[in-house]
């Protein structure tokens, strides 16, 4: 054996079709996080899988194709995090921490899925851009749902208050990451958590709860 076919990674065998998918959506995860979409080469992924390039175009038409299925997955994790998060308890006070410890989670994640929802280097182009501005839209609206039905605000103004608490989360969390999590993650949670909730909670429930 040379010591080109040496260096080179095993390729994968024959898997079923979903499981090839996954296989080939995590080297692309990886390879976009390390590098970005515009550095990234479809080469660099179809090595990172051990596949051959025919075999991941037989999956993804192209890098597009792979970033914006990356973007939709990782998008409907944080919505589904976020949505656990206001459903799991009645107790306001919880569900605000439970909301921001959603996006703490989200941004430790190892893989940094992250990265593609926040710091995207794709965001001019349209069909990305607009699936950022619908997640971060959608994660207000899911805490502005809540917020509505328990004050009696009108929309408009639980909107604006579920875009608050989703944007405090949201830029805490990632300037957390940014600076290597400096504080434990709990402890740095409970601090936003009561900074947001100290706000929200001069919004009195018009129930009896």
């Amino acid at each position: 054996m040379s010591a080109i076919e040496e260096s080179q990674p095993p390729r994968a065998g024959r898997l079923p079709r979903n499981a090839r998918r996954r296989q080939l959506l995590d080297a692309a995860l990886s390879v976009f996080v390390a590098q970005g979409y515009h550095a990234a080469a479809m080469d660099d992924i179809a090595d990172k899988a051990g596949v051959s390039k025919p075999v991941l175009y037989q999956h993804f038409p192209g890098k597009r194709d792979l970033y914006l299925a990356l973007l939709d997955e990782s998008a409907a994790a944080l919505m589904e995090a976020v949505r656990s998060a206001m459903s799991a308890t009645d107790d306001n006070k919880e569900r605000v921490r439970a909301t921001v410890a959603a996006y703490y989670e989200f941004v430790e994640d190892k893989t940094g899925a992250f990265r593609l929802v926040f710091e995207s280097d794709l965001i001019g182009e349209p069909e990305v851009r607009d699936r950022l501005e619908a997640v971060e839209r959608q994660c207000a609206e899911i805490a502005a749902e809540v917020i509505a039905s328990d004050t009696g605000l009108p929309d408009a103004e639980a909107r604006l208050l579920g875009a608050g608490l989703a944007g405090i989360a949201q830029v805490t969390a990632r300037t957390w990451a940014a600076n290597g999590e400096p504080l434990p993650r709990e402890q740095a949670i409970d601090l936003v958590a009561s900074l947001a909730w100290r706000g929200i909670r001069g919004f009195p429930r018009t129930d009896d709860h």
